[in-house]
């Protein structure tokens, strides 16, 4: 077992990988909600005077964002 529950790997079961880089960012950024919708995933981003929302078509695209905002480079 790996710790990753059926919703994550549903919503992209070709993508173990990115569900795993996902779990990383949040244990890294847990004021960051992360989720997913028909075709589209997104993340609700706290700020001071509010909040940046940013949606992507897959998962990989969305962490491949955040990772710009926040400065970090995954491996």
């Amino acid at each position: 077992m790996d710790g990753f529950t059926g919703p994550a790997r549903r919503l992209v079961p070709d993508e173990l990988e990115q569900v795993m880089r996902l779990a990383r960012f949040r244990q890294a950024h847990p004021a960051v909600l992360v989720g997913a919708g028909r075709g589209w995933w997104q993340a609700v981003i706290p700020q001071t005077n509010g909040e940046q929302v940013i949606t992507r078509h897959t998962l990989g695209q969305l962490l491949d964002k955040l990772d710009e905002l926040t400065g970090e480079r995954e491996p």
